[in-house]
């Protein structure tokens, strides 16, 4: 087959480190534990990104036992600390999770029970072995590169098997633009997201078609669908200091709590926060991180602001319907105009 222009999006697969032994029942990736025929009493969840945030919210709910294992010194190492402060607050600590953190899950043997050697994360020193009826495995996807033939065009993925692209997702050969030959979706290794892959195959498509296009990724938004929910676009607070001190420029943040909000008290579900980040000089919003109900439908409103590169100048005097738990956001906005 031949093409004027070729688009790969092979996608991703589930990562397992090395140790790990996977058998599909007792031991498993997500893409196992979406059709798993047996509810495990006991449960060890490897990872607390979103996919074990998930699978912990679904499990606990079903009545399992959780055991959460994370690598790294705390636990939500990709969310804002503010909302994985009060996540871990609502979502972990009332439920039967157990969380073991800064361990390594060393070695994990399949079988009745599953055995797992956990190691200290520095020392790489075995400290527990543990024995679950059950294992996910939730350490994030890796690009799905493997075996495409790319070394005839001169490709070399990095040494993750990531595809390099440029904004116009044209696939790059030492920094420089392969013309008629694109990537997008999980392989590019930008934003590991279902929409996201539909917005860079739109902008390639455009591209394709002479229109110039780029896309936006500090615009695009990503949810945990958790009860509650959790979500966020743009920068974290600590990305946005980063930002700052490379610019020159100073970051503010605003708290609003769905405690306040007469919506969330007429459903009864009042644990949340909405906390909006920008810059102190231009008003132009960075981020917005939103934990609590419906959280993941929020956030868009945040999103199409970032997109527009708008300030909460402007958007503290747009009107919110009351009484809706939009008002979160209008609250934080108005609130960092007052501010500063």
């Amino acid at each position: 087959m031949t093409a004027q222009d070729i688009i790969l999006s092979p996608g991703s697969v589930p990562f397992v480190p090395p140790g790990i032994e996977i058998d599909g029942k007792t031991v498993f990736t997500s893409d196992d534990g979406l059709k798993l025929d047996w509810l495990p009493p006991w449960i060890a969840i490897i990872g607390s990104g979103y996919i074990g945030l998930e699978f912990s919210d679904i499990y606990t709910a079903l009545g399992s036992e959780v055991t959460m294992i994370e690598a790294l010194p705390q636990l939500m190492p990709g969310f804002d600390p503010d909302i994985a402060k009060l996540a871990q607050r609502v979502l972990i600590a009332p439920r039967d999770i157990e969380t073991k953190v800064g361990m390594l899950a060393k070695k994990v043997t399949p079988g009745s029970p599953v055995v797992i050697e956990l190691a200290d994360a520095k020392t790489k020193e075995t400290v527990e072995i543990l024995e679950v009826d059950a294992c996910l495995v939730a350490t994030g996807r890796i690009p799905a590169t493997k075996n495409l033939g790319l070394e005839s065009v001169g490709l070399e993925p990095d040494r993750r098997g990531f595809i390099s692209v440029n904004d116009e997702m044209a696939v790059l050969i030492d920094g420089e633009p392969v013309p008629h030959l694109w990537a997008i979706g999980d392989a590019t290794g930008k934003l590991m997201l279902a929409h996201a892959a539909s917005a860079q195959g739109i902008t390639a498509v455009e591209n394709i078609c002479g229109r110039t296009r780029q896309v936006d990724y500090r615009s695009i938004p990503a949810a945990a669908f958790t009860h509650p929910e959790v979500s966020f676009v743009g920068l974290s607070e600590p990305a946005a200091q980063e930002l700052a001190k490379e610019e020159g420029f100073q970051v503010g943040a605003v708290r609003t709590y769905f405690k306040g909000n007469s919506k969330a008290i007429a459903e009864g579900e009042t644990d949340g926060i909405a906390k909006v980040i920008y810059r102190q000089d231009t008003g132009e919003v960075l981020g917005a991180h939103i934990f609590g109900l419906h959280a993941s439908d929020l956030i868009q409103e945040a999103a199409n602001a970032i997109a527009q590169r708008r300030t909460v100048h402007e958007l503290a005097f747009l009107v919110h319907t009351h009484p809706t738990l939009s008002e979160v956001l209008d609250e934080a906005y108005k609130r960092a105009v007052t501010t500063h």
